[in-house]
């Protein structure tokens, strides 16, 4: 079964949607015709938008899009607008700030999870950007149980990451007191996120 809600949603119709879609493999067929009809409804035009946090899985990842659209033409006809773009990056909140201007509504799926706790997309979308989203559920298939196992990883990394500077950050603390030590201190936390980041990336 699937289904669909939107929050956040203006009375202006939607100049573009941005469909955020998942590196995951399904029947793009059933979410084309929902988007296609939300873009009807909207009079708006379609950019498939897809994050590649791994330079290696870019080509795959944009002949999806590139499926995707081609389908979206196909079922909809001469009057779907559509086109299909891959950024690199870490960040959908970053992805859409690049790619969005006034007037856009934000598509993605409820499946989709981003960040370390694995939240729902939608939730982090609505909370850190000013545009409609429209969530469409059922269309992708959650992952596997297998994922628990990457999940154990990416936390018992994290954890021992973080006592590992902690222990590191109390031998800081001990030394003299003085603009060097703070100087130490700083510069431990940035390696220790930024260590914490490529760890969770890995797993992603």
């Amino acid at each position: 079964m699937t289904t669909s809600h939107v929050s956040l949603l203006g009375s202006k119709p939607a100049h573009r949607l941005i469909v955020l879609v998942p590196d995951m493999e399904s029947d793009y067929i059933p979410a084309i015709r929902k988007i296609l009809e939300l873009a009807n409804s909207q009079h708006a035009r379609i950019q498939f938008l897809g994050l590649c946090k791994n330079t290696a899985k870019e080509p795959g990842l944009h002949r999806q899009l590139i499926t995707m659209s081609a389908l979206s033409a196909l079922v909809g006809g001469d009057e779907v607008s559509t086109e299909a773009k891959v950024e690199i990056g870490m960040s959908w909140v970053d992805v859409v700030k690049r790619n969005s201007q006034t007037g856009d509504m934000i598509v993605c799926f409820e499946e989709q999870r981003a960040g370390l706790l694995r939240r729902p997309l939608s939730r982090i979308l609505e909370a850190s950007l000013n545009f409609p989203v429209y969530i469409l559920s059922g269309f992708y298939p959650q992952k596997s149980k297998s994922n628990n196992l990457s999940q154990v990883m990416v936390w018992s990394g994290s954890i021992g990451i973080v006592i590992c500077f902690a222990i590191l950050q109390v031998k800081i603390v001990q030394l003299p007191k003085d603009w060097f030590q703070n100087v130490l201190f700083i510069f431990s936390i940035i390696p220790e996120f930024w260590l914490i980041l490529v760890w969770n990336n890995l797993f992603d």
